[in-house]
């Protein structure tokens, strides 16, 4: 039952955000952030875009070689960016990923570990994420805010990921399915491996911290970068809570209450917000072209298949006459 209402769920939270939001802070800043979208912010989120795609792309490729399944960095960019733009526009904001796992299993033969493979790609850019985010705080604490990372949460959040995977190992399919990945996690540690997909998970962490920044710009909040940069991070954290409408809501959220702590203004922060998920929303518009293309070549394969299948029997019908 929590299964089948669970998408529903997430999506009337995010809902009830917004609205709170708008309750609070008044449909203005909801409206401004639309206004401030010119032609200037608009480049820069397809140039940026392009760039963390490319690079995101690249890690893809990295780990599905090494996992032994073919992918040309061609192929992974078109896919990551019809995976991105079904990502922006479906509320769950995964199934875009998951069509690329499944896509790519089934085109390579073994639909586990493309899944895999993208399981780790994925993983790494958020482990990375966490590791900046940690060393940004650390150095510099965003002013107003106790964002300072805790040991003792860590432990206890490290000791219930540990808790679950031992209590899946007891469990016949889960076993497997841990063992396997485990088996494919080592093999990543390679040194030919990890260290370029470390740095390409940073150079896309880099990427979306400058949207974020133009995002603020176009918004028209004149903080440093400084300033921003502690609030930036932890927000790209809090866009991993799967509630949310094509990313909008928990982001939203954090950043009015960010950017009313550091003296910013609430509803700085929260135009800011509205006016990052249009540009991200504009950066994966390429991935319409992707699926547009895709779907005409599933067509021509289908037309071409009836076509040979037709064949023979036209032959013979020629023959019989």
């Amino acid at each position: 039952m929590m299964k089948k209402f669970w998408p529903w769920l997430r999506l009337l939270v995010a809902v009830g955000i917004l609205v709170g939001l708008g309750l609070r802070l008044g449909t203005g800043a909801f409206l401004d952030g639309l206004r401030a979208i010119d032609a200037f912010s608009v480049a820069a989120a397809l140039a940026i875009g392009f760039a963390t795609t490319l690079l995101s792309a690249g890690r893809w490729v990295l780990v599905a070689r090494r996992l032994g399944l073919p992918l040309t960095v061609r192929t992974a960019v078109g896919d990551y960016y019809r995976a991105q733009l079904v990502n922006a526009v479906l509320p769950a904001g995964v199934l875009g990923d998951v069509h690329r796992a499944v896509h790519h299993g089934r085109e390579s033969g073994d639909v586990g570990r493309g899944v895999r493979a993208v399981f780790f790609e994925r993983f790494a850019g958020q482990f990375v994420l966490v590791g900046i985010g940690v060393v940004v705080l650390f150095t510099h604490p965003a002013p107003g805010l106790d964002l300072t990372p805790d040991a003792t949460t860590a432990a206890v959040v490290l000791a219930c990921l540990a808790a679950l995977v031992a209590v899946g190992m007891r469990v016949g399919p889960v076993r497997r399915v841990l063992v396997n990945t485990l088996a494919d996690g080592i093999r990543l540690l390679s040194l030919r491996t990890w260290p370029a997909v470390v740095a390409l998970s940073a150079a896309t962490v880099a990427g979306y911290v400058a949207m974020f920044l133009v995002a603020a710009r176009a918004a028209g909040s004149h903080a440093t970068v400084t300033q921003l940069a502690p609030v930036v991070v932890v927000a790209l954290l809090v866009m991993a809570i799967p509630v949310n409408i094509g990313g909008f809501g928990p982001r939203e959220a954090f950043l009015a209450v960010a950017f009313g702590a550091a003296g910013l203004g609430a509803q700085q922060g929260f135009t800011t917000g509205i006016v990052y998920g249009v540009l991200a929303l504009i950066a994966s518009l390429p991935g319409a072209v992707v699926l547009v293309t895709s779907r005409r070549k599933a067509v021509d394969q289908v037309e071409l298949v009836a076509e040979r299948l037709d064949q023979p029997r036209e032959q013979e019908l020629a023959l019989a006459r």
